[in-house]
């Protein structure tokens, strides 16, 4: 089963999709450049939405399990996985 999170990550997702359509289609035609811009800051921010939902989804399912463990072998794994990806999301 999906969770709503993943659920609605995904529904920003679609949306990005559709949007990135859009702004590839300004560009060609030559639209205003601020135009495309506000556009493509619309899709970051659905991205990032979407981002932190499938985190809050991880962090309460997969990396909660993996802790609640005695294997410290994943534990790790899972601590430097979310490390990893956190350090990504903020470049």
């Amino acid at each position: 089963m999906i969770s709503e999170n993943r659920k609605k990550a995904l529904i920003s997702f679609k949306k990005a999709h559709g949007s990135i359509s859009k702004i590839i289609e300004m560009t060609e035609k030559g639209e205003y450049c601020m135009d495309i811009m506000q556009q493509n800051l619309a899709v970051i921010g659905l991205l990032r939405s979407a981002h932190e939902m499938l985190m809050e989804s991880h962090l309460n399912s997969c990396f909660k399990n993996a802790m609640a463990s005695k294997n410290e072998k994943r534990k790790k794994e899972m601590t430097d996985e979310i490390l990893k990806v956190t350090k990504l999301f903020n470049k």
